[in-house]
């Protein structure tokens, strides 16, 4: 992006805004121009809050799940659902279903969707660590609660082939859900009927 008039500072504060996803050119812009406004304290809370963020957050080592303990809270909950594994693409899917109410069972978070176009794959998804958890974990079922586009379809689909013959029982929300959406963008009432009216796939 190129600013006519911006000093390289503020031009490199422009840039990084425009790294972030659904940030384009010009709210790169008034976000950074804003930020030059703000008072120095509130400056510094960002500025502090990014790096503790960066510094403390780690993946939990059980379902993948961003957390600051590891296992997270989830995994060492004792009093949730140990025999069923929701899997999701990412953590703010795990997010939105939680703020629903209506799954009270365990996650695994994929990090992403098989997409060959993007050059991800299974391998580059959290798909294995998922089989070693069904190997390790008593599990009666797994919900394959991935994104409603081609990409999500396709992963589920994938770990769907794989599951086939284990004996474990597959499941897929409710199809309450549009089509082509993403989990964490459905409101919650929509989610946590689609997750409690969960069917075979």
């Amino acid at each position: 992006m190129d600013y006519s008039g911006a000093t390289p500072q503020v031009q490199r504060l422009i840039d990084e805004f425009g790294r972030l996803p659904g940030i384009g050119p010009k709210s790169a812009q008034r976000l950074a121009y804003y930020l030059i406004k703000m008072p120095e304290e509130i400056s510094l809370n960002l500025a502090e809050s990014i790096l503790s963020v960066k510094n403390s957050i780690v993946l939990c080592s059980i379902c993948f799940h961003i957390t600051d303990t590891d296992p997270c809270n989830l995994c060492s909950n004792s009093y949730r659902d140990q025999t069923t594994i929701c899997v999701v693409q990412q953590p703010l899917d795990l997010i939105a279903l939680e703020k629903s109410g209506s799954y009270k069972g365990k996650y695994h978070v994929l990090h992403g969707a098989i997409s060959p176009i993007n050059g991800i794959g299974p391998d580059n998804l959290k798909i294995k660590e998922l089989f070693l958890r069904l190997k390790n974990e008593d599990i009666d079922e797994v919900i394959l609660a991935t994104n409603l586009d081609v990409e999500g379809e396709a992963t589920a689909m994938y770990i769907n082939n794989l599951l086939a013959s284990t004996g474990i029982k597959i499941t897929i929300p409710a199809r309450g859900l549009s089509v082509g959406g993403d989990l964490q963008y459905a409101d919650e009432a929509t989610l946590g009927r689609a997750i409690q009216g969960r069917q075979g796939i």
